[in-house]
């Protein structure tokens, strides 16, 4: 479950100050594909920096951003309108439904950033969301996406309360504070607040995320036809161990 906060017009104006490029290892991972990639799907794209950036560096070929936000999407129009920028999500955009539609085989990469695979909290929302993967593949197409390590307990950084401030454009700090709510299974539920100097209250969520250790992950992948062509743990592919902070997941159709 996630409550989607950054659906409304001024959360998402902020989601580029918390986000930007630059703040996170994966940047470079991801826009290296990317690059090498003719035809690209953003699926959970936000506000499209990653494939604005491509564009920026000089990608000539098709780059699609999928998110189920209009206002996210509203913000990655106004940067480019180069890029095919499409509302909704795998399982209910123009690349759900059943095998024969209209769209497939049509992307040489997939790629779900920043734990976008992690809102996928139950069995039939994963399966449904795999399957569209698979029919929006080409033949030799990959999917890369990463989901954090249960092993390592990353939702115990949100105990009591994970806080970090920010400058926006304008000028004035923004802050945000996670904190956990509850642990079942592998389901981590947390609440996100999100205030900026002149608002009169803050932004609050509740979201809900799904810790799949590798081999449950690399089950649903199996069930949906597509194979583990490898699993690295950190951004710089060092390999998948117990300790690893991520499981990065390079994926191909069979």
């Amino acid at each position: 479950m996630v409550d989607l906060l950054f659906s409304r017009p001024d959360m998402a104006e902020l989601y580029d100050s918390f986000c930007f490029w630059g703040c996170s290892p994966d940047d470079d991972f991801y826009l290296d594909l990317v690059l090498g990639a003719r035809s690209v799907l953003d699926a959970g794209c936000g506000t499209g920096l990653l494939q604005r950036v491509a564009r920026e560096r000089g990608h000539t070929g098709r780059l699609v951003g999928l998110d189920p936000a209009e206002a996210m999407l509203g913000v990655a129009r106004r940067e480019r309108d180069d890029i095919e920028w499409t509302l909704g999500d795998l399982a209910h955009g123009p690349y759900g439904g059943e095998a024969g539609g209209p769209y497939e085989n049509e992307f040489d990469l997939v790629v779900m950033t920043g734990h976008a695979f992690q809102v996928l909290t139950t069995d039939d929302g994963l399966r449904e969301a795999l399957a569209a993967v698979r029919r929006a593949l080409t033949e030799d197409g990959r999917f890369v996406f990463e989901t954090r390590n249960p092993a390592v307990r990353g939702w115990e950084a949100w105990y009591p309360e994970q806080v970090r401030t920010v400058t926006v454009p304008d000028g004035r700090e923004a802050t945000s504070v996670h904190r956990l709510e509850s642990v079942e299974g592998d389901l981590v539920t947390f609440t996100s607040g999100y205030t900026v100097e002149g608002w009169a209250r803050p932004g609050l969520s509740r979201s809900t995320l799904r810790f799949l250790d590798a081999d449950a992950l690399n089950g649903f992948l199996a069930e949906a036809g597509l194979g583990v062509s490898a699993q690295y743990g950190y951004w710089d592919r060092s390999p998948l161990t117990e300790a690893s902070e991520e499981i990065i997941t390079f994926a191909r159709p069979v």
